[in-house]
């Protein structure tokens, strides 16, 4: 299951808007050499826009060792998203368009998870990025819109007609948004009548979840989306687990700390400090998961400003967990 000698891994960090940014895919690399790191949700229209006012620095920033790295854009405009490949290309390994995040505001535009009512354009979408760059290129859905409209095998399936390589399904639908479960069974519909890689996606937040998932759906791998916010083992986790038949154990807490410690320097360094401290804050509840005094210690660092007085939370710390 390679593309192009690319996707080594069978987990891959999913996109999350506002989540997976450069410091984040950087601490996932500190601990998974081979998963395939994804970029937050770039719109092709902000891209375009932002490179005629300034460099796009910020956007375009990755790590040299970040490869294997997908760069997701959005859009419904087949001429914007055809330059935001090319604007991409030479960063990104591949290149993933976003059809799936049911987020009003994207849906309203009529970009993510809205082009799944629209098979015909999301097709020339994939056509235009795939003639603005020559590195893969890969599509994110979901089930369908709705309960009544599960049209996600056409889709897949219209997808790869259209040149998509790859594929990461979301086992819900935009109207389930993140309530209930994800289907994984479903999955394996679309795994059985496409011929191209899929990974499965929606609630994989352990190994144990991982396995569940990859035996329901049938999938070629996982896409981790929150699990791995607060371990960033996780994903290396998975692939031990994937490769050698053991379950490596969570980091114990005092380790937690230690790359939560990390997890706001880097953000200071690349924000400055204010900007970095209020990116972090809403990251401390995965962190802080199972600590003792977890919701009193939640609320004293999301009301803290100081970069000093949160690191002298962060040393008084008991490191115990809750029963």
């Amino acid at each position: 299951m390679e593309i192009k000698g690319l996707i080594k891994s069978r987990v891959s960090l999913a996109p999350m808007a506002g989540i997976t940014d450069y410091v984040l895919r950087s601490l996932i690399r500190k601990y998974s050499k081979e998963c395939l790191l994804t970029t937050e949700m770039i719109s092709s229209e902000f891209l375009a826009q932002t490179l005629n006012g300034r460099s796009g620095t910020e956007i375009l920033k990755r790590g040299g060792n970040h490869s294997p790295i997908s760069y997701q854009i959005s859009g419904h405009k087949p001429h914007l998203m055809e330059l935001a490949a090319k604007t991409l290309s030479p960063v990104a390994d591949m290149i993933d368009i976003n059809m799936g995040c049911p987020v009003k505001k994207v849906v309203g535009g009529q970009d993510g998870c809205s082009l799944m009512r629209n098979p015909d354009l999301a097709s020339d979408l994939v056509k235009a990025v795939k003639s603005g760059t020559d590195k893969p290129v890969s599509v994110k859905f979901r089930l369908g819109y709705t309960m009544d409209e599960l049209n996600f095998v056409e889709f897949g399936q219209k997808m790869q007609k259209a040149g998509a390589e790859f594929i990461t399904l979301h086992g819900r639908t935009r109207s389930q948004m993140y309530s209930g479960k994800a289907d994984w069974k479903l999955i394996r519909k679309l795994k059985e009548n496409v011929d191209i890689p899929v990974f499965a996606n929606g609630d994989i937040v352990s190994i144990e979840t991982a396995i569940e998932a990859l035996n329901e759906s049938g999938a070629d791998g996982v896409a981790i989306g929150r699990g791995a916010l607060g371990d960033p083992t996780l994903i290396k986790r998975i692939e031990h687990y994937l490769k050698t038949g053991e379950k490596l154990p969570p980091p114990p807490i005092n380790e937690r700390i230690e790359m939560l410690r990390f997890h706001i320097e880097e953000e200071i360094k690349l924000r400055g400090e204010n900007t970095g401290i209020k990116f972090m804050r809403k990251f401390y509840p995965y962190y802080l998961s199972g600590f003792q005094h977890a919701k009193q210690l939640r609320t004293r660092l999301v009301t803290e400003e100081d970069y000093g007085q949160i690191i002298k939370i962060l040393d008084e710390i008991t490191f115990s967990p809750v029963p």
